[in-house]
C-alpha cells in the first residue's frame, strides 16, 4: 500500500456533502487543533452557504473533480446515502486520499461486490464513520465490558428517539435512497453488536413497520415508505445473541439509547441522552449520560455519570462522539494508527441491516 502519511502541522480536509451531518462534522473539525476544512463540495446553495458560515476560509467547489484539485490531505464524504458508492468510485479514480466515509457504506445488495472491490483496491485508508462507538458513555461501556460481564452472551440496544428530520430534497423519506430504516439508522447498532460480541452474525430475524410517522406526508404524489419501529434479533457465530428495539416516535424519553450487556459475572448498561437542543427548556438542564454495572456477586448496582464537555455537545447531536472520532481519524491520516472502523466493518453493518429489512418484509429469518 502506498504511504499516505501526512507530516504537515495542519491537515486540510475536503468535505463532500454539507447537509445536517456534514455541518456537524465541520463544527467538530473547527474544534480540532491542527485541522481545517479547506474545500467543500455541496451542490445545494442553502446548505453550501450554511457550511461557509461554519468554515469561512474553506473554498466552495463546483464539483468533486474541482474539490480534488485543492491542496488536501484527507476527505470526508457526508452526502446522501445513495451517492456514496459512485462518489467513492470517482475519488478512487481521480485522487484516492485517506477517507472518512459516513455510514451506510452502501444501500443496496447489488452494490456489495462493487464496494468490496473498491475497498480492496483503494490505496489509502478508509474509515467508516460509526459515531456511536465514540460516545463517551459507550466508550466507558466498552472499556468495562469484560470486567462487568465476564463474557457477553446477551446484548440489547434500545433506541427511543425523534422521527427522521427533514433533509435536502427529502431524500431520507424513501427506502430507495436510504437502504431502509434498518440500514440508514440502524447500521450503527449492528456495528456495535459485532464490536461487543467479537463475532460475525449468522442469522437475522426482524419485525418492523411504519406505524405513526410520515403517514400524512406527500412528495410529488409519493408517500414516504420509511419504517419508524422495529424489533431485530441477531444470532452470532459464537452462540451469543443480540437484539435491537427501535421506536422513532418516543422523543419524550429521558434517554435516547439504552445498551445492556449480560454475562456470567453480571450486567453493564449505558444510558445516553438525545440531542440537548431537543430537551424541553422547562425541564431544566438535559440529563447526563450514565453507565451502571450490576454484578451478580455481591449484588448491588454501581452507577457513574459520564458528563460530556458542553462545547462538544453544542457541536453536534451525537454526544461528543464526532469530535473523538475525528481525533482518531487524524491519527490515521498522520500515519500513527490504522482505521478502527474498516470498510469490512461498514459492509457487515449494511449486510445485517439489509437482512433485517428482508426478514421484516418476508416474515422469515435470513441466514447470512
Amino acid at each position: 500500500m502506498k504511504d499516505n502519511t501526512v507530516t504537515q502541522d495542519v491537515v486540510n480536509y475536503g468535505i463532500i456533502g454539507c447537509g445536517m451531518m456534514g455541518q456537524e462534522h465541520l463544527r467538530n473539525i473547527a474544534l480540532l487543533p491542527g485541522a481545517r476544512a479547506a474545500a467543500i463540495y455541496e451542490p445545494n446553495a442553502l446548505m453550501a452557504n450554511a457550511a461557509k458560515a461554519i468554515a469561512p476560509n474553506a473554498r466552495l467547489c463546483e464539483s468533486i473533480e474541482d474539490l480534488l484539485s485543492d491542496d488536501l490531505h484527507c476527505l470526508l464524504v457526508a452526502s446522501p446515502n445513495h451517492l456514496h458508492v459512485a462518489q467513492l468510485e470517482e475519488i478512487a479514480a481521480r485522487r484516492p486520499l485517506p477517507l472518512l466515509m459516513e455510514k451506510p457504506l452502501f444501500t443496496h445488495e447489488t452494490d456489495a461486490d462493487r464496494m468490496d472491490r473498491l475497498a480492496a483496491s483503494y490505496p489509502a485508508p478508509i474509515w467508516v464513520a460509526m459515531e456511536y462507538r465514540y460516545m463517551p458513555p459507550i466508550q466507558t461501556f466498552l472499556d468495562q465490558l469484560d470486567r462487568a460481564t465476564g463474557r457477553v452472551t446477551m446484548f440489547t440496544i434500545r433506541e427511543h428517539r425523534f422521527p427522521f428530520l427533514p433533509k435536502v430534497g427529502d431524500w431520507n423519506r424513501f427506502n430507495r435512497n436510504t437502504g431502509g430504516t434498518l440500514v440508514e439508522k440502524c447500521c450503527h447498532f449492528f456495528d456495535l453488536m459485532r464490536l461487543v460480541l467479537r463475532s460475525d452474525p449468522v442469522r437475522v430475524m426482524a419485525s418492523a413497520g411504519q406505524e405513526v410517522n410520515h403517514l400524512d406526508e406527500d412528495y410529488g404524489g409519493e408517500r414516504p415508505d420509511i419504517w419508524d419501529s422495529a424489533y431485530v434479533i441477531v444470532d452470532f457465530a459464537s452462540g451469543a445473541r443480540a437484539m435491537l428495539e427501535l421506536c422513532m416516535y418516543a422523543e419524550g424519553a429521558k434517554y435516547q439509547e439504552e445498551l445492556s450487556a449480560v454475562g456470567p459475572n453480571g450486567k453493564i448498561e449505558a444510558f445516553v441522552p438525545g440531542p440537548g437542543r431537543f430537551w424541553p427548556t422547562h425541564l431544566g438542564i438535559p440529563p447526563t449520560a450514565q453507565v451502571v454495572v450490576s454484578p451478580r456477586h455481591p449484588k448491588g448496582p454501581q452507577a457513574v455519570d459520564i458528563p460530556v464537555e458542553p462545547a462538544l455537545l453544542d457541536a453536534g447531536d451525537h454526544n461528543g462522539s464526532t469530535f473523538y472520532q475525528h481525533q482518531r481519524f487524524l491519527d490515521v491520516v498522520r500515519g500513527k494508527i490504522a482505521p478502527e472502523v474498516s470498510a469490512l466493518d461498514g459492509a457487515w453493518a449494511v449486510r445485517v441491516g439489509l437482512a433485517a429489512q428482508e426478514s421484516a418484509m418476508t416474515g422469515q429469518a435470513v441466514t447470512l
